[in-house]
């Protein structure tokens, strides 16, 4: 799908929680990278981790869906700056291993997006990082 230059409030909005959130919680590798530029950077702010481009990206992701059984990302507040393209979401993450364990984390992700896609991620987590 491509997305104009310039997104509206509504689409901003559609590409960070139904394109990219939804597709993470089904692990639908090609539609979640789809949502990335091919030289984007995704950092975790509170560990100091940056993965830079798609395939750093996709590898991170790779892992992130064979460490947990279920990812449910839920209950947004989402402020959107449509004129330069940034969105920033507070959400509840809830990710389930194998065992029926569950980490709960409460993070913030401000995204800039260039050209209809992420071009910048930046991930504040409440706990360890699972972005690695």
């Amino acid at each position: 799908m491509q997305y104009p230059p310039t997104l509206s409030r509504d689409a901003l909005v559609d590409l960070a929680i139904n394109r990219y959130f939804a597709h993470v919680d089904a692990k639908d590798m090609a539609t979640v990278l789809d949502c990335f530029n091919d030289e984007a950077l995704l950092t975790t702010q509170t560990s100091f981790t940056t993965h830079a481009g798609k395939p750093a990206i996709e590898r991170m992701f790779a892992d992130l869906f064979g460490a947990w059984e279920t990812l449910v990302h839920k209950d947004f507040t989402i402020t959107v700056d449509e004129m330069n393209g940034r969105i920033a979401a507070s959400f509840e993450a809830v990710l389930t291993d194998a065992d029926g364990g569950v980490t709960h984390l409460f993070n913030t992700n401000f995204w800039r997006v260039r050209d209809g896609r992420f071009q910048e991620v930046h991930v504040y987590m409440s706990g360890a990082n699972v972005l690695v």
